[in-house]
């Protein structure tokens, strides 16, 4: 698992140029199926609308797609596509939906249009970064406790649910490339006296510092 940059939620836009609506919709989509679903609910809201663009990037494998949808040829889909790409985005789909408003853009307009539009959507989604992280459950004798929040907020790591028993039992969310340094600070703070569960890794969202579960 490796970090890697996303669109933080789903979003849209609408802006005009010459009179025609160019409406940006973007979302993160984990899958190519996730991805074409987004893409038919957003035909389906705009059944009526001149040109539906897409773009999307999906996975480790890079799976890239574009349509200009009827646009002239390298006018739309890839300029969404560079976007994306510009942005360094992966796991994103965006579709650009235009109303024709009676005048013609020639390709340079149309391709600064659903660029400027792809660009406007994505900062409205916001960008944010998919961390690896490991889950941990620590079980430790109550005067540890303090100390080991403590540590744990110093080292920015992340606390989840915390059980109150005849021990404390600790969910903790650890930076893949920290664990070696938390596990070694939390045996020396404890003495050895404590239990380490290892869950699974998954990938937690990193936005303006901060990081989510």
């Amino acid at each position: 698992m490796k970090p890697y940059k996303t669109l933080l939620k789903p979003a849209h836009n609408e802006i005009i140029i010459n009179k025609s609506r160019f409406v940006g919709y973007a979302s993160p989509a984990q899958t190519e199926e996730e991805a074409l679903g987004f893409i038919e609910k957003v035909k389906k809201m705009n059944f009526d609308a001149t040109h539906n663009v897409y773009a999307y990037i999906i996975g480790d494998n890079n799976i890239q797609r574009f349509t200009d949808d009827g646009e002239p040829s390298g006018t739309a889909g890839k300029p969404v596509l560079e976007e994306i790409k510009r942005e360094g985005l992966i796991n994103a789909v965006v579709v650009v939906t235009r109303y024709f408003g009676g005048i013609k853009l020639g390709a340079g307009g149309l391709i600064r249009a659903y660029r400027k539009s792809a660009e406007e959507v994505i900062e409205a989604a916001g960008i944010s970064e998919k961390v690896p992280f490991c889950r941990y459950e620590l079980t430790i004798d109550y005067p540890f406790w303090g100390k080991i929040q403590n540590e744990i907020n110093n080292m920015r790591q992340v606390i989840g649910n915390i059980d109150y028993a005849d021990r404390v039992r600790i969910e903790v969310f650890v930076d893949t490339k920290k664990e070696k340094e938390f596990r070694e600070k939390i045996l020396n703070i404890t003495n050895g006296r404590v239990n380490f569960l290892k869950g699974k890794d998954l990938y937690l969202t990193r936005y303006r510092g901060r990081i989510f579960v």
